[in-house]
């Protein structure tokens, strides 16, 4: 009789260790195969042909198939529409059961049923385990059962909820007769599926005792190098996020609050689908937008005059990255000073974010735009001059991505702080007021 496998599905969770579905699929008893897809529905929407996060995904895939190929097996990879890919498995391999960690994303719950679909008419059995997060959708709710739409308490009943046990890693035994034998075959090279290797250098994460403890101490100050770079191993799970909370646990409290907000925007747009693409607070929809598309263009390339706002639009374009002060102050300059969608910036940062996840960006964009789930009134606009005054003081940051800032290359501010503030109430004010008369 031809031996049967269970399958376990690489996703958003490039990594052997800790890999919940990957643990289940090996105490399945039944040896496991590996599998990865280059899925074209998400390849035909990614614009540069040398974007990082293909590098990165590609250049983990290829660790994780050394790894396997010391196991006596292979990384399977394909490179199509995902149910097409399932299709031709069916014929190539004797599978019964395929195991995946959920996604929580709207793109992603539809192709994962989709998926289950399929394989339920196919008699195949398809297992989802939770794996991104510590609480998912209705794990922390309000006594009545409803989810919280304020991240501070929130944030008190995750932590009220915790108990060391949840960071308990999945240990898996990487043992050879664990894994299915499969013969030399080869990683599709980026070429293969249409792009090509990112010349940008992709930090590893420090999660470190002395990043930890002066986290909170030195976080907000942009030429210092003091975060951890951890936003896209979290985003594609080269790290879990058991091990992160762990670490946090033993570090500043601050740095644990933060993988929380994570968790707060993954269960808002779980919960409340609509913030993909509108307003949490709905009556934000009538906000006249002004929407001018050579100011964009300005805020796009830094070029907007506003020293602080520019370096971080600098240093998103050459990194991919941007630090996390500076994001906020560039987005409330989008939404407040030129009146310009939030959505026009979100899309901007999802194209050019190497750590882009989807919930955490919708929920940051709308946080700055005052149309989120947040308690804090819409006119918190930030003073882009008072934020660098106070932490970039020396003007570190600043002169690194902006040279010529002491010279005429460097273009005046394009609208005046003052005047664009009292644009953006008077028409958040107004658009308000006709809400509610209507």
């Amino acid at each position: 009789m031809k031996e049967k496998y269970s399958l376990f599905w690489f996703r958003r969770d490039l990594r052997l260790m800790d890999n919940t579905a990957l643990h289940h699929a090996i105490k399945s008893g039944k040896r496991v195969l590996c599998l990865f897809i280059f899925d074209t529905e998400i390849l035909d929407q990614i614009e540069q042909k040398n974007d990082a996060r293909l590098s990165f995904i590609h250049n983990q895939l290829q660790k994780i198939n050394q790894q396997l190929i010391i196991l006596g097996s292979r990384l399977i990879v394909k490179n199509g529409a995902v149910l097409s890919c399932f299709q031709e498995l069916s014929q190539e391999y004797s599978i019964a059961n395929i195991y995946a960690n959920k996604d929580y994303e709207p793109f992603a719950i539809a192709r994962d049923q989709l998926i289950s679909d399929y394989l339920t008419s196919q008699n195949l059995g398809y297992h989802e385990f939770k794996d991104q997060v510590i609480f998912e959708k209705r794990e922390i709710t309000k006594k009545d059962g409803l989810p919280y739409t304020v991240y501070t308490p929130f944030m008190k009943k995750w932590k009220e909820s915790f108990c060391s046990e949840l960071t308990n890693e999945y240990d898996v035994k990487l043992q050879k007769d664990k894994f299915a034998p499969l013969p030399p075959m080869e990683i599709p090279s980026l070429e293969s599926i249409g792009f090509t290797q990112s010349q940008l250098s992709i930090p590893e994460y420090d999660l470190s005792i002395e990043t930890l403890n002066n986290y909170k101490l030195l976080r907000d100050f942009p030429a210092r190098n003091a975060t951890s770079k951890l936003g896209i191993h979290l985003r594609f799970g080269t790290i879990s996020v058991r091990q992160a909370v762990s670490k946090a646990l033993s570090g500043n409290d601050q740095f644990l609050n933060e993988l929380i907000w994570r968790e707060f925007f993954m269960q808002i747009l779980a919960n409340f689908p609509h913030v993909a693409t509108s307003c949490f607070k709905k009556k934000y929809e009538n906000i006249k937008w002004r929407n001018n598309e050579a100011e964009f263009e300005h805020w796009c390339n830094g070029q907007t005059g506003y020293p602080l706002v520019d370096a971080g639009m600098r240093e998103l374009l050459a990194t991919g990255t941007m630090h996390n002060r500076v994001r906020m102050v560039v987005a409330s300059f989008l939404c407040k000073h030129l009146l310009i969608d939030w959505r026009w910036g979100e899309a901007w940062f999802a194209n050019h974010l190497l750590d882009y996840e989807q919930s955490s960006n919708n929920g940051n964009w709308q946080w700055a735009a005052g149309c989120g789930c947040d308690a804090a009134p819409y006119f918190r606009i930030f003073n882009p001059y008072e934020q660098a005054r106070r932490f970039d003081p020396k003007q570190e940051y600043i002169r690194k991505w902006i040279p010529e800032i002491d010279t005429n290359k460097y273009p005046k501010a394009m609208v005046e702080h003052k005047f664009a503030r009292q644009r953006a109430l008077d028409t958040y004010s107004k658009a308000l007021k006709e809400e509610v008369e209507i």
